[in-house]
């Protein structure tokens, strides 16, 4: 019951994000991830078998405090778009977007249900919160290729958008480095250095009171 507790709520968080940005490039004028059979509730469509179901998995049953994960990128032809500059930045945000929707839903479902810690319901609905809430977190921040980084793209002007979206290629390197690296290296040397808790897990915490509050849970 605890696996499927925590599997519903990623594969939901990960299926829903993952059509949200099919589904407004489709709406915005590219059907790339459309006739890809992308914007699709169905979570085998997204699904990445490392990123989304090895690496969360060892990480929640590891016990490492913090879950990080991936699907399958959808695929999106910019210069399909209306406007590409502006549309990329709708489409990028639409990902990040439906999980803080998905974490306010499961917060409003929780909020009529008597809090039980061994109701599986309401295990799930409180994985739901966090989960969302720290996807919508990590992909937004400014790096590419998070949807932060696109967004930042679409935003700069274009003698500074295009070096900062080179930066892509090195973007999983550096992640790596922030979440394993930086953190162990600190530990080495007497000191705690990290940049997850920093960048997701104070913002986290602080949206998911937010939802326990407004909620009343």
């Amino acid at each position: 019951m605890t696996i499927i507790a925590w599997a519903v709520p990623i594969l939901l968080a990960v299926t829903l994000h993952e059509a949200a940005h099919g589904w407004v490039a489709w709406k915005l004028g590219d059907p790339t991830a459309y006739d890809a059979g992308r914007v699709t509730f169905n979570p085998l469509s997204h699904i990445d078998p490392v990123g989304t179901i090895i690496i969360p998995g060892l990480l929640v049953f590891s016990g490492t405090g913090f879950l990080f994960g991936w699907a399958k990128p959808v695929p999106v032809h910019f210069g399909r778009l209306g406007s590409p500059r502006r549309d990329m930045i709708l489409v990028a945000a639409a990902g990040p977007g439906i999980n803080l929707i998905l974490a306010f839903v499961s917060g409003l479902i929780l909020s009529f249900l008597p809090i039980s810690d061994t109701n599986p319901v309401n295990l799930a609905l409180f994985i739901s919160i966090q989960i969302n809430i720290l996807l919508a977190i990590f992909n937004m921040l400014p790096l590419p290729p998070l949807d932060g980084g696109r967004v930042v793209t679409g935003l700069l002007p274009a003698a500074l958008a295009r070096p900062f979206a080179q930066v892509e290629r090195y973007g999983l390197f550096i992640l790596v480095g922030l979440i394993f690296i930086l953190p162990r290296a600190g530990a080495a040397l007497g000191f705690r250095v990290n940049p997850f808790d920093w960048l997701i897990g104070g913002p986290a915490d602080y949206l998911t009171g937010i939802i326990y509050s407004v909620m009343g849970i």
